[in-house]
């Protein structure tokens, strides 16, 4: 994670968003009222899944499942019904 200050933010705001949303890396910008994190758009959208998903009951545990599954006892891909 990436660490700066408003004043830094301010100086070097697009190469610092650049960065974020190439590399994903979230930035940390200090202030003197507290502190605020920039994501990329994909890490929010991927972490807003994430808390949906795991706000469903039992879902945590069908992941789980899922990814005990051996591959041979799982569906083929042409057999799923959409």
């Amino acid at each position: 994670m990436l660490n700066t200050n408003a004043t830094t933010l301010r100086k070097n705001l697009f190469g610092i968003l650049e960065q974020t949303i190439k590399y994903n890396e979230p930035v940390n910008v200090s202030t003197k009222d507290g502190n605020a994190v920039i994501l990329s758009e994909d890490d929010y959208n991927s972490m807003m899944e994430t808390l949906y998903l795991a706000s469903i009951p039992g879902m945590r545990e069908k992941i789980i499942d899922g990814l005990n599954t051996p591959i041979e006892e799982c569906v083929p891909e042409d057999k799923v019904v959409w």
